[in-house]
């Protein structure tokens, strides 16, 4: 890869959770060593509406680049396009159940697809509860295909007093599995004395 920033991929699907994937967003096209690619579904702006104060651009506007969930043709969906990860933030369990089985009909499955072929770095903040059975076999599947499966379970051992400091630990958590420096939240037993 020619690129000296790093690609990132940050899909949003149609689960509840999209103050994730704005923030997420925010954070990864905040780093200067990054070139964030950011894949919408039609579900997720639809659910975006519904459940926060978030506008499309509020999402977009920290992208270098955006595409619709319809573009098949867009870099993502070709192995032979290098990329550093990709995150499915929000993923709904239809979307998980689609990049679980191998069913690429759209950009978001399709690049996730190309992740586990290409044996590229794949985590998909999967957000539902409880979970079936079903859910659970295409955790199993896509986790031995080479993805992590990262629910959308925020600590609290940070002592969080607001939505956005819940929302900033479960970023800094995946920003980690990307091996992305960040400071949005106090780790572990960073404050106990020895």
């Amino acid at each position: 890869m020619n690129n000296t920033k790093k690609r990132i991929i940050l899909a949003a699907t149609g689960a509840s959770g999209t103050i994730y994937a704005v923030r997420l967003a925010r954070e990864l096209g905040g780093l200067d060593f990054v070139e964030l690619h950011l894949i919408t579904s039609d579900a997720a702006l639809r659910v975006m509406e519904l459940e926060t104060d978030f506008c499309e651009a509020d999402l977009t506007a920290h992208a270098d680049y955006v595409y619709r969930q319809h573009n098949i043709a867009a870099p993502p969906a070709s192995g032979s396009w290098e990329h550093d990860g990709m995150v499915v933030c929000p993923c709904s369990m239809a979307s998980l159940a689609s990049i679980a089985q191998g069913i690429g009909t759209n950009l978001i499955h399709r690049s996730a697809d190309v992740c586990l072929k290409e044996r590229r770095r794949l985590v998909l903040v999967t957000r539902e509860t409880p979970l079936s059975l079903v859910h659970i076999n295409n955790m199993q599947a896509v986790t031995m295909a080479g993805a992590v499966v990262m629910p959308a379970s925020p600590g609290f051992y940070h002592r969080p007093s607001s939505i956005d400091e819940l929302s900033a630990h479960l970023c800094g958590r995946i920003l980690e599995q990307l091996k992305l420096p960040h400071d949005l939240y106090r780790r572990w037993g960073e404050d106990q004395q020895r």
